[in-house]
């Protein structure tokens, strides 16, 4: 790579710099999973690590699903319901 000389040679070089470093990044990690998962290929128990994988990320969407999309009683609801059990104990 040649050098120029000014301001923009320095932010050219640096953007091609910056290009090459994510692209070695992206090849790198790339092939790291690629080991991965050949590694898993290979193992004997394969079919019952890739059921428990899918087990567990149906665990983790019921999760998230149970914690976003369904809106937290009311806290007056909560209030009202407390009340009521304890006028129920009162009475018995």
């Amino acid at each position: 790579m040649t050098r120029e000389s000014g301001p923009q040679a320095g932010l050219d070089e640096r953007a091609v710099l910056l290009a090459a470093g994510l692209a070695d990044l992206a090849v790198s990690t790339l092939s790291s999973g690629l080991g991965a998962v050949r590694g898993l290929l290979r193992r004997s128990d394969a079919a019952e690590v890739a059921a428990e994988a899918e087990r567990d990320l149906e665990a983790r969407g019921r999760l998230v699903l149970d914690r976003y999309a369904s809106p937290p009683p009311a806290h007056l609801e909560v209030l009202a319901r407390h009340v009521l059990a304890r006028r129920a104990d009162d009475d018995v």
